[in-house]
């Protein structure tokens, strides 16, 4: 049972790996604040949360696992709030998003 823990755990990891990759490159290509905060949002919640996943797997029941869990916790509630707060400000700013900015239509 403990490899197929081993393995799973080492599964999330991995995957949790690739999509904050995944996440980080579409940081860097997206044009526009509104695409990025939406890609940065994803590696918050997709990629942490896998690796949180992986790493409870890992530290088994105890003190560590809750730790890993209010991390996971704060993440959980903290991200969807940071990304509404820096969109919310880029709009009072004046940022539009580029599929209906000025610039863009002929």
């Amino acid at each position: 049972m403990t490899a197929f823990l081993d393995a799973l755990s080492w599964v999330f990891l991995a995957s949790g790996g690739l999509f904050c990759v995944i996440g980080a490159v579409g940081l860097l290509r997206m044009p526009d604040i509104y695409t990025r905060v939406h890609a940065a949002s994803v590696l918050d919640t997709l990629g942490a949360g896998l690796i949180l996943l992986g790493l409870l797997l890992q530290a088994g029941l105890g003190l560590v696992a809750a730790k890993l869990l209010v991390i996971g916790l704060l993440i959980f509630f903290a991200s969807p709030t940071a990304t509404h707060a820096l969109a919310k400000a880029a709009w009072t700013h004046g940022l539009e998003p580029m599929a209906t900015s000025r610039r863009s239509r002929p």
